[in-house]
């Protein structure tokens, strides 16, 4: 099981990620672009994903994945925080991260992994 904290461990361990609160919540950033949003409560997020993979993750585990008001449409993931597994959240957020983040710094990133 997972938490906010962790998923914002994961987040700022990625290159040039941030965190700024916005709409009174924690948003994690690369720049200036927003690639993940914790809850008011802090027992979910919303996770930038592509329309595909948020078939795939919906289809895979609904107690986990859901459909997020107003940024679903986009491909975004809702993601209970209480049940994910940490390596799957990290998962996720980095590949929110690479999806976010511009081609040059993600190839500087994949290129020291």
């Amino acid at each position: 099981m997972s938490s906010a904290e962790e998923l914002r461990g994961f987040a700022l361990a990625l290159p040039e990620a941030e965190e700024r609160e916005t709409w009174g919540r924690p948003t994690f950033r690369v720049r200036d672009k927003i690639f993940a949003i914790v809850s008011d409560d802090g027992a979910s997020a919303s996770v930038k994903a592509t329309r595909d993979e948020q078939t795939a993750l919906l289809a895979e585990d609904p107690e986990i994945f859901s459909f997020p008001v107003y940024v679903g449409r986009h491909g975004w993931v809702g993601v209970d925080l209480t049940r994910i597994d940490p390596d799957h959240l990290r998962e996720l957020l980095t590949d929110a991260w690479r999806l976010t983040a511009p081609r040059r710094l993600v190839k500087t990133h994949d290129a020291g992994c």
